[in-house]
């Protein structure tokens, strides 16, 4: 069902000939027009990163809230509804709260050339402006030099998550490249903590550190988290935390969780909210199991689990894979949809030994996905058994068919993981 929010987004898509075009000169421009509200948000963390940027996010705002904090979040891309991307003093903007910012961030562009993340963006920060809370959690939408969200000039913290290879024709053809974008939401002073990454990428975050004189707290050097028998423990300056492991699944899920305690420890927060923050954070298609919805509910009557991630680089496959390793063995299969800006055979590589199928399809209503027969040559490529459909629940109904008691997975992009909850809601 369309909504008046609708009707104004589909404007927006209109006001920019690309969908991508980095720079900030548009979004100070309307931020301007609006009164400068960035200036007036609650204390900013910004995360930056290639992967782990939503979880991380998501036990962030778990161990604040936990703390009794009113805590906004903005993220991208949305799943099932715009309305995911922003929320407000821990709750969902409303319908009719996003219709009246996007309104009226439309009338203050005029009708001048705006990227539709830039202008909906500027939406976000009115309403966390106008709206009283205590942090701001800010995602960036791609990079970070030249992302939309970068408009903070002294935030209270930043955070850099793993760097890996995506977004190559946008941020660089380098691992140092892009970290180099990512770097660029370090602030002058501004205490920045920093997620494993490869020595390429840490060079280039150090380095930016030191000519603005922001404090570093990087992994293995001033904070450390690892598994631990049946949970986790996180150790930095301040002493050691044996926790549960995260209620989110996979090993990699304890190094954003590592990211997330030590961004509350140095915001002030006790031993409680570090164990809310690891046990209470949800954070959807990220490697989550669907127990309700029709999709669901058929995978479940023929005895099979169905789960969803929307996870879409090599660096999420290899740990995609690393938690099918760690799942009872079930006979395995992928149902996988990807954009055609995606590194498809290196996503897909670190899968190949752990699943026993592959079926391709183009991702509905995405101009931008890689034809379904194009995903089922990159699987045969790294030696998956692949076949085709054209749709999900076409593709589930010949798996279930051919081994009634799989693991059926979901994945290759947000855009199919957020089709699938729509269409399974």
């Amino acid at each position: 069902m369309s909504s008046g929010s609708d009707a104004i987004l589909a404007r927006m898509m209109a006001l920019h000939p690309k969908v991508i075009d980095l720079t900030l000169d548009r979004v100070w421009r309307l931020l301007e027009a609006l009164g400068n509200p960035q200036n007036d948000l609650p204390p900013v963390i910004h995360i930056a990163g290639t992967n782990g940027k939503g979880s991380t996010q998501a036990m962030i705002r778990a161990g604040l809230e936990a703390a009794g904090h009113r805590v906004h979040a903005y993220t991208s891309p949305h799943l099932a509804r715009f309305h995911e991307r922003v929320r407000l003093a821990g709750e969902l903007i409303s319908e009719a709260d996003l219709t009246a910012y996007l309104d009226e961030c439309y009338a203050a562009n005029g009708g001048a050339d705006i990227t539709y993340f830039e202008i909906t963006t500027c939406a976000a920060i009115l309403a966390f402006a106008r709206t009283p809370a205590d942090y701001t959690l800010l995602e960036v939408g791609l990079g970070g030099r030249l992302d939309a969200t970068n408009i903070i000039d002294a935030p209270a913290l930043t955070i850099i998550t793993p760097v890996s290879m995506d977004h190559e024709a946008f941020l660089g053809d380098t691992l140092a490249k892009i970290a180099g974008e990512k770097a660029g939401i370090i602030k002058r002073s501004v205490p920045c903590i920093v997620g494993p990454q490869d020595e390429d990428g840490l060079d280039v975050i150090e380095a930016q550190a030191a000519r603005l004189g922001a404090p570093l707290q990087a992994y293995g050097q001033h904070w450390h988290a690892a598994p631990e028998r049946d949970g986790m423990i996180y150790q930095d300056e301040a002493g050691l935390l044996d926790l549960p492991r995260p209620a989110l699944p996979g090993d990699h899920q304890i190094q954003n969780a590592g990211m997330a305690l030590a961004a509350l420890r140095h915001l002030g927060c006790d031993e409680g909210a570090c164990h809310a923050a690891v046990t209470q954070a949800h954070w959807p298609a990220r490697m989550q199991r669907l127990r309700s919805g029709p999709l669901a509910e058929r995978a479940v009557q023929a005895g099979a689990e169905l789960w969803l991630d929307g996870g879409h680089n090599p660096a999420a496959g290899a740990a995609l894979s690393s938690v099918l390793q760690s799942l009872p063995k079930r006979p395995t299969h992928l149902i996988c949809g990807m954009l055609n800006t995606k590194d498809a055979r290196g996503y897909m590589a670190p899968l190949a030994t752990e699943v026993d199928s592959l079926t391709a399809l183009s991702i509905p209503g995405e101009a931008n996905t890689l034809p379904a027969a194009e995903t089922a040559k990159a699987a045969r490529d790294v030696g998956m058994t692949a076949h085709e459909a054209d749709d999900v629940g076409t593709a589930l109904e010949a798996i279930l068919t051919r081994d009634p008691n799989a693991r059926v997975l979901i994945c290759g992009s947000l855009y199919l993981a957020g089709a699938v909850l729509r269409d399974n809601g």
